[in-house]
């Protein structure tokens, strides 16, 4: 009996050894969010109504390769944040300065300088965790809680946002996409848990947690002399470093197998920094057409277009958005409540086969049916014809939509396959009575295309 006992008594020292070693190899700080007087249901909300404010105002980067990188990296981030499951996504900005943000309920934006100036995967990893943890840790509607206890009487203040929509609640704080935003300015402490649990969710994910502290490191030496965009929009709380290597150590060591750098992160900085600098003020216009609410007749100049992989010419009074491989080219007041309605999208379109190569017929069902999926409206009007464009195979099948401004417009879709076997296509878009003054210029549009 004593032999037994003594037996269980040495298992269950074993196990007690185990637990407390897992427990000192992660002793990390826990963190929740603070007071809050908005539902997270309402989080998501609010930050929708202002990340549509948001991208009337930012350059959203339109290039498919990156988007697609971001969008999964930082899935794969989000997917180890604590707290509400949010329904995070992620953008790209077309800007090359050094900064990120986010909105309530899991509205993340990544200036497309972070990649560039990022060494690795694992720090570009280490920026958006830090977003991340600003939604998880709901520090934009704490922010907005604080700002309405302070105007509402105390003696409505029960139940007042159940009953009050989200719109009015923005107008009664005054609540935008500005730089001085309270959904946006945090407090050094918030600052602090975000770093914290920025750290937190790169060890979970399989990342090397020390690329949070390498990238503040590089923030810190891009700063020396000149204003950093992340510093002034972050509030630097005092000893990040620090703390964050402190938080390290909490955790337990670094894995031998922690993650630093992809093939797919090198292919994506490689195409952002060949890009050609973002104009300044290149942001699509909403709604700015003149007094006769038709934008200027397409001019007969045309200016030149070179990218790595097409090459064409435009009317000199339309402006270009967008870069690399998905590009919008539209006259002023062309794009009407973030939505084309004179102009052309010009980008290219991956579609799926097996091991053969299939035909451009094939690969234009395949894009038209996507369109169709985010555009319910489209209607195909005329029957595909062949065309030629660059020199090579093309078709051009026209549709009708519904027009931001209104009634019907007349698209014409083309597609075309360049040597290397990449698709392109043009969507050309005006609205139908008026489509007879645009299609010149698109057919010059057209006729100037040369891939490379």
């Amino acid at each position: 009996m004593v032999c037994k006992n003594s037996k269980i008594a040495v298992i269950l020292g074993l196990i007690l050894a185990v637990a407390l070693t897992a427990y000192a190899a992660d002793s990390r700080t826990r963190l929740k969010p603070g007071w809050n007087l908005f539902s997270p249901q309402q989080d998501v909300e609010l930050g929708r109504e202002v990340s549509r404010q948001a991208e009337r105002e930012l350059p959203i980067l339109n290039d498919r390769q990156a988007n697609a990188y971001i969008s999964a990296l930082g899935r794969q981030l989000a997917a180890h944040a604590q707290g509400e499951n949010y329904p995070y996504q992620f953008k790209l900005v077309n800007d090359t300065a050094i900064n990120a943000f986010a909105l309530p309920g899991g509205f993340v934006y990544i200036n497309r300088g972070v990649i560039q100036t990022a060494d690795d995967e694992a720090q570009v990893a280490g920026v958006i965790a830090h977003e991340i943890a600003h939604v998880a840790l709901r520090h934009g509607t704490n922010q907005a809680s604080k700002a309405y206890v302070a105007q509402a009487p105390l003696a409505i203040l029960g139940g007042v946002l159940g009953s009050n929509s989200v719109g009015g609640v923005l107008a009664q704080l005054g609540i935008s996409f500005a730089a001085n935003s309270i959904l946006l300015k945090y407090s050094r402490d918030a600052e602090t848990q975000a770093d914290l649990m920025g750290t937190q969710i790169l060890y979970d994910s399989g990342y090397d947690p020390r690329a949070m502290v390498e990238f503040f490191e590089k923030i810190q030496a891009e700063s020396k002399g000149r204003a950093v965009q992340f510093l002034s929009d972050h509030p630097n709380p005092e000893n990040r470093i620090s703390n964050v290597q402190r938080e390290i150590q909490r955790l337990g060591a670094v894995r031998g197998s922690a993650r630093r750098d992809s093939s797919d992160f090198r292919a994506v900085k490689s195409s952002l920094t060949s890009m050609a600098a973002p104009r300044r003020g290149s942001r699509p216009a909403t709604d700015n057409r003149p007094d006769n609410g038709r934008p200027e007749t397409p001019s007969g100049r045309m200016v030149a277009f070179n990218g790595r992989d097409i090459q064409f010419q435009y009317p000199e009074n339309w402006q270009q958005y967008g870069q690399g491989s998905a590009l919008t080219i539209a006259p002023d007041g062309g794009i009407i409540n973030n939505a084309l309605a004179y102009g052309m999208v010009i980008s290219t379109f991956e579609p799926e086969y097996d091991d053969r190569r299939i035909s451009l017929e094939e690969a234009t069902n395949q894009l038209l049916d996507d369109l169709r999926r985010s555009n319910p409206d489209m209607r195909v009007t005329r029957r595909r014809e062949r065309i030629r464009v660059g020199g090579h195979q093309a078709f051009l099948t026209e549709t009708s939509n519904q027009s931001p401004i209104g009634g019907r417009e007349t698209n014409w879709v083309i597609t075309a396959q360049a040597p290397d076997g990449v698709l392109h296509y043009f969507v050309a878009v005006a609205p139908q009575n008026e489509f007879g003054r645009y299609s010149r210029a698109f057919e010059d549009v057209i006729d100037s295309v040369r891939f490379r």
